[in-house]
């Protein structure tokens, strides 16, 4: 089937006198997860992950991911032609790098405008014009031979009340502009969904999981435009827009918006997001700035209303985790439980909480080896009968009115061997010694993440992803620019300063090919703490809720302080979480949140 699809798309090729083809994964807004109409890079590789590039040329098919995805897209691929290229791996070329290598000279590159953002898309056409060769930016190649491509999504958008947001589009609108008058800026372009919503204080339902509406945004210093599809708009919409001079246009229009915009205007974008034919649609005489949206490092800080949100939404969140967990150890072995059905019972659990919206993604629920896929999703051919015996790794969160949520738990399901629970145990060292952190400010994730990868790295192991990201309010679970990593990686834009109010997960882990992979996360609001003639000092709070298996660590493992720091946080689970539960529940979380 994939090897089909790559000769029909050749075949568009040929007839365009188009070299080489790069389908990314993406929406016209470059955001991480994407709605079904948009996954031409599934539908052209075969490979499932959300993330990922491939590069098709006459001859050769190849596809790029990180590390997240390695063991996943190598048993995807297996059967097409398409081969893996492991991002950051050694000897292994970038995309760019690779194209340089093959794209001949005079050779024409092509790609979709609107699914490649500006900056990858300005490297791509220098890469054509030092080979002398062309750039093709105006077709949707894949689209033309996507038989049965699913709809664009246009689904109702709805408003985030104040006592959600905690601040009223107005004061986010004002702001931004004072921010777009340190850059001399008078048109802001944006394109970011997630910055979108938080701006305008809407919410939608076009991805999947992430709640946000297909849609553009301009803002100038007297109004804002909102370039969005009719059938997201009702009534009371509309009526909001207009009392908070926000001007309606068609979701298309933003190119022809762009084009129109008079010389000497200078308008700020970053084109890191912002699509290539929207730069491109810009006349000559128009300044463009180049800087990240204002508006994604005002939505990282959560105000005091979020806060407190987040921390409800945490508790209840905790209680369906906890709820499941009850679950799940005391009927392994009594009943038929799979991945899937295991998965399903939490997502009943988490419905039955208040002002529950939806999962903030697919809920990865993997048994044993499964779990060394990071980004596993169990299906119905892979998935697997859980037994009283090894892990069950479970990653999954939810959206609540009052905040989102994500979380990652491994659980014993009975006996372990020894290698297991050290496993297990140093995880859990890392993920504690991260959280119990006390910095200067001025400090960015990079400083830190040593906390996390110190335990494992004595071991001479490692996880080929970052240690944690950011967390949006009612928005995507992947929020820049805060985030724990040990290196710089260009495309990730997670290496800020932390901030007070940034709320960043805290999730190391280990995954061995054909054995287990083994994770523990939590959310981590970054806080004020002393401030003396050193300067400010910061630290974290733990705001995730649920036990950590006990039946999992080897306490002899762990330094007094670690035993003290998974002790404190067990007790205030237990504290935040039993009023919420059954009386054989909160005897069973009373036993998991025992001292050690």
């Amino acid at each position: 089937m994939i090897a089909k699809r790559i000769d029909a798309l050749r075949k568009e090729m040929r007839q365009r006198n188009i070299d080489m083809y790069i389908v990314p994964t993406s929406d016209f807004h470059e955001s991480e997860y994407v709605g079904d109409y948009f996954k031409a890079r599934k539908y052209i590789t075969g490979f499932t992950g959300s993330a990922g590039t491939a590069v098709i040329t006459l001859e050769e098919a190849g596809l790029w991911t990180d590390g997240r995805y390695f063991i996943q897209a190598k048993k995807e691929l297996s059967n097409t032609p398409v081969t893996l290229y492991p991002m950051g791996e050694e000897g292994v070329p970038t995309v760019q790098e690779y194209i340089v290598q093959n794209l001949k000279e005079g050779g024409c590159l092509g790609f979709d405008g609107r699914v490649v953002n500006a900056k990858d898309g300005s490297a791509y056409e220098k890469i054509a014009l030092d080979k002398q060769g062309t750039i093709q930016a105006g077709q949707d190649l894949v689209g033309l031979i996507w038989k049965g491509r699913p709809d664009l999504p246009k689904r109702p958008a709805y408003i985030l009340e104040g006592l959600y947001a905690g601040e009223s589009t107005q004061g986010k609108q004002q702001r931004l502009r004072e921010k777009m008058k340190e850059q001399n800026a008078s048109i802001h372009i944006l394109t970011s969904l997630y910055d979108i919503a938080w701006l305008f204080n809407i919410r939608g339902d076009d991805i999947p999981h992430v709640p946000v509406a297909l849609s553009f945004a301009a803002v100038t210093m007297e109004e804002s435009f909102w370039f969005v599809h009719e059938e997201a708009l009702d009534g009371s919409l509309r009526d909001y827009c207009c009392q908070n001079n926000i001007t309606l246009r068609p979701y298309e229009a933003i190119y022809d918006y762009a084009a129109q915009i008079p010389e000497g205007e200078a308008v700020l974008l970053d084109q890191a997001i912002v699509n290539y034919r929207i730069l491109h649609s810009l006349p000559k005489g128009v300044k463009t700035i180049q800087a990240p949206n204002p508006t994604e490092w005002m939505k990282s800080i959560k105000n005091e209303t979020e806060i407190s949100n987040i921390r409800n939404a945490h508790v209840k969140d905790g209680v369906a985790f906890t709820k499941f967990m009850y679950w799940l150890k005391t009927n392994i072995g009594k009943i038929e439980i799979t991945e899937i059905s295991a998965s399903d019972y939490l997502e009943s659990c988490r419905r039955a909480q208040d002002l529950f919206v939806g999962l903030s993604f697919d809920t990865i629920s993997a048994y044993g080896a499964n779990a060394a896929m990071m980004h596993y999703t169990a299906t119905p051919d892979s998935n697997a009968p859980l037994e009283p015996q090894g892990f069950l790794l479970v990653d999954s969160g939810g959206h609540y009115l009052d905040g989102s949520t994500d979380i990652t738990r491994t659980i014993a399901l009975g006996s372990l061997t020894t290698e297991e629970k050290f496993h297990f145990t140093t995880v859990c060292r890392s993920n504690l010694n991260l959280a119990a952190a006390r910095f200067l400010y001025g400090c960015s994730g990079l400083n830190l993440d040593i906390l996390s990868r110190g335990p494992l790295w004595d071991l001479s192991l490692d996880y080929k992803c970052g240690t944690g990201h950011g967390i949006g309010y009612l928005l995507n679970v992947h929020e820049g620019p805060n985030g724990f990593r040990w290196k710089m990686v260009p495309e990730r834009n997670d290496s800020c300063i932390l901030e007070e109010g940034m709320v960043t997960t805290d999730e190391p882990g280990l995954y061995l090919e054909g054995k287990y992979g083994i994770r523990t996360e939590n959310e981590l609001l970054c806080k004020k703490s002393v401030k003396n003639e050193y300067g400010q000092f910061m630290e974290f709070e733990a705001i995730t809720y649920a036990p950590i298996d006990l039946d999992a660590i080897l306490p002899e493992e762990m330094t007094a302080k670690e035993r003290a720091l998974l002790n404190h946080y067990h007790k205030t689970v237990y504290e935040k979480l039993s009023p919420f539960l059954t009386e054989e529940e909160a005897a069973w979380l009373a036993e998991y949140t025992r001292a050690i």
